[in-house]
């Protein structure tokens, strides 16, 4: 995978791609609130081996550019992802969309408004059914503000069952991010703008590509029942719960993920 940076409407995009020459399908990473296109690990990669990855910094997050003047709401973040499939010159592939929590969001309306660029739909522990931020995202927030090493480790082994994965390594990579007035700025009106608004369960029931949900069963972000929702909504979806583990199962069984995915796009992959 190469990191490239890219221009949309004057600001700087950054994503990471693999160099494979598939030119018939494409998988688009969409990360979830405050995280990265790194957060998806070695994902990307690992299914680099069949389909041409790739997984973006959205518009305010990573080390994309955090203009003010950008919406930070679902419609402005579906718009930019048609744009910038349009830059790197996706749009002509078939589309495999994975979207994480609020990736998740952001795919699923991208879904409903372009059906006809999509392929296959994945979502990993996905906002959009929420009626108010849950008591960990307001805690998430107040960390985003006000970020320590302390509180930051605090949440994040909140949001995991085994706390090897909230290390101080992660920890001062979200620190980093988050300590200027732009990337506070983002990650708040984000969080407004998603974790009160809602898809809608008539919407849902639009999304009429084939489509994987993978859930961690405890996770506290975004509680299982939610995904539940996204299962009964999606004509024929397919709900995968993964056991022990929160609200970022591609982290802490990533293999796990994988075979799900793989099994997933693979299995008619030469039929289309």
């Amino acid at each position: 995978m190469k990191e490239i940076f890219t221009k949309i409407h004057g600001q700087k995009i950054r994503y990471i791609a693999s160099s494979s020459s598939d030119d018939q399908f494409a998988i688009l990473f969409i990360h979830g609130l405050g995280s990265s296109a790194d957060r998806w690990m070695d994902l990307p990669e690992a299914l680099s081996s069949y389909f041409w990855t790739c997984a973006l910094d959205l518009m305010g997050f990573g080390k994309s550019d955090k203009p003010q003047n950008f919406g930070y709401d679902i419609a402005a973040f579906v718009e930019l992802i048609r744009e910038f499939m349009h830059v790197v010159g996706i749009d002509k592939k078939k589309i495999i969309l994975v979207g994480h929590s609020l990736g998740g969001y952001i795919a699923c309306e991208f879904v409903i408004k372009y059906p006809f660029l999509m392929h296959r739909l994945i979502l990993v522990d996905s906002s959009g059914t929420l009626q108010s931020p849950t008591p960990l995202l307001k805690e998430y927030l107040d960390l985003a503000m006000n970020p320590t090493p302390d509180k930051a480790m605090s949440v994040f082994r909140k949001m995991a069952v085994n706390p090897i994965f909230a290390s101080p390594f992660i920890a001062e990579i979200f620190i980093r991010y988050i300590s200027n007035a732009e990337a506070k700025n983002a990650f708040k009106l984000t969080l407004e703008n998603s974790a009160n608004t809602q898809i809608g369960l008539e919407r849902l029931q639009k999304i009429r590509v084939p489509t994987l949900i993978i859930w961690g069963s405890e996770d506290k972000v975004i509680p299982i029942q939610h995904a539940l929702i996204f299962h009964r909504q999606i004509l024929g979806s397919q709900l995968q719960k993964i056991t022990n583990t929160g609200h970022a199962p591609y982290v802490e069984k990533p293999s796990v993920v994988f075979d799900l995915i793989k099994k997933f796009l693979t299995r008619d992959y030469m039929t289309g």
